[in-house]
């Protein structure tokens, strides 16, 4: 039989007679992208963020089929489908733990994006797209943190939708129609079901879309931060191709097939046998139902969120109002996207870059840790444990606002020594070094 009597060969004649389309498709963002050879483990992180949101619309849809939007039956669906869903259990704490994880592997690979200047030209739009993704996933998360409606799900709508009470004018307004009612209830569950299930997750398919297609356009980075789309043509597939490039498929699928096993290999571990990992996945305070009455000892958000809830309390009330530490929450976030124009260096990597950069970027990265442990609590703990006798309260505060001023300061510094031309950087080689 030969090729053009396959089976599979009249199949795709038959497609790309009635969609030529999908063929072109397939060449420009598969067999005909050019990534660079020098691609390390960094770079296989945003695989592995489609194959976490995969699990979350997946493992969403079974939760949703058995979920009750009611004050009064919602924790008692959660525990029906824990207890008498067969594998409920198993789909509840693969969608808990895949919330986790996919919020470890989109924090690294924002890291990543500024460790090897991933948003300078010409690559904005797809840095922009990717900090929308990122603010709908915040959005997403804590929509779907409510719905179990355990003690912790209630007193965190509580507190955080009750932030926007601080906004002048309109804010109690604004709190009673995002509550739908005075205190989280059914009205409450009921708009946060809706956005949590189809809202949200239709805008980032959407945005994911956006920003996989608008790094096709560009094309990838790489760790030497050289755009290899300028350097010399040819290579072994094809003499237009560049030459230090290799196509994504299949030699980098192949890889990426590699680095997600391993990785689900490691979820499997945590799904299977710590689940809660110590709490910091799945609170024990959730496992309580609702209770507008009985307020938890310590009221914090997952930890995703720690480091931004830390920049809230770290900012001192002025006039006694929390809208100097919203402001400051949310301008921590909103810097992100600002960061093309923050920083003005024509260098991209930070192999190549000035010293003041790296250190800035160590400091930066310190202190986003140091705002997680903050916002769970972990440093008052630590600083009980090693200093009985001091204000305990008084060093977690000193502590935090250092993290504050680390965070940033990072930003400021950027602006001024990339403005002014302070950074000296290191000489950026022409091509990517052979692998």
């Amino acid at each position: 039989m030969t090729t053009a009597e396959k089976p599979s060969a009249g199949l795709a004649a038959w497609f790309d007679e009635r969609a030529p389309g999908l063929k072109r498709l397939y060449r420009k963002h598969m067999s005909e992208y050019w990534v660079p050879t020098n691609l390390n483990l960094w770079y296989y992180l945003g695989v592995l963020n489609l194959v976490l949101l995969g699990n979350q619309l997946f493992t969403g849809i079974f939760l949703a089929m058995n979920y009750k939007t009611s004050a009064k039956d919602a924790f008692d669906s959660v525990e029906y489908i824990m207890r008498d869903v067969p594998w409920g259990w198993l789909i509840r704490y693969m969608h808990s733990t895949g919330a986790s994880l996919f919020f470890v592997s989109v924090y690294l690979h924002m890291f990543r994006g500024i460790m090897y200047g991933s948003f300078k030209k010409p690559r904005e739009i797809v840095w922009i797209l990717g900090t929308l993704i990122f603010l709908s996933l915040m959005t997403e998360a804590f929509l779907g943190y409510v719905l179990p409606w355990g003690n912790m799900s209630f007193w965190a709508a509580k507190v955080i939708i009750s932030l926007f009470g601080t906004i002048p004018y309109v804010g109690d307004s604004l709190v009673q129609w995002l509550m739908g009612d005075y205190l989280p209830a059914d009205a409450t569950l009921n708009r946060f079901f809706a956005l949590h299930v189809i809202a949200i997750p239709l805008a980032l398919i959407l945005l994911v879309t956006l920003h996989i297609f608008a790094l096709h356009e560009v094309g990838s980075n790489n760790p030497e931060g050289i755009d290899i789309k300028h350097g010399p043509k040819g290579n072994r597939w094809s003499a237009d191709g560049p030459a230090d490039a290799m196509p994504f498929h299949p030699y980098d699928t192949v890889k990426d097939f590699f680095v997600v096993g391993a990785f689900l290999t490691a979820a499997a571990f945590i799904v299977f046998f710590a689940p809660m990992f110590g709490g910091w996945f799945l609170e024990h305070d959730n496992f309580i139902p609702a209770n507008n009455l009985a307020t938890p000892t310590h009221i914090r958000p997952s930890w995703y969120f720690t480091p931004f809830y830390a920049i809230l309390r770290m900012i001192p009330s002025f006039g006694g109002t929390a809208l100097w530490g919203m402001l400051a929450m949310f301008g921590a976030i909103l810097l992100l996207p600002a960061l093309p124009w923050i920083d003005r260096g024509t260098v991209r990597s930070v192999r190549h870059r000035g010293r003041g950069f790296r250190v800035a970027l160590a400091i930066f990265a310190v202190s986003f840790l140091g705002l997680g442990l903050v916002g769970a609590g972990g440093t008052a703990e630590l600083f009980g444990t090693w200093f009985p006798h001091a204000d305990v309260t008084v060093l977690d505060n000193t502590f935090g606002r250092l993290m504050v001023l680390g965070y940033f300061g990072f930003f400021a510094f950027l602006w001024v020594y990339t403005r002014f031309g302070i950074e000296k950087t290191r000489p950026v080689p022409e091509r990517v070094p052979p692998q």
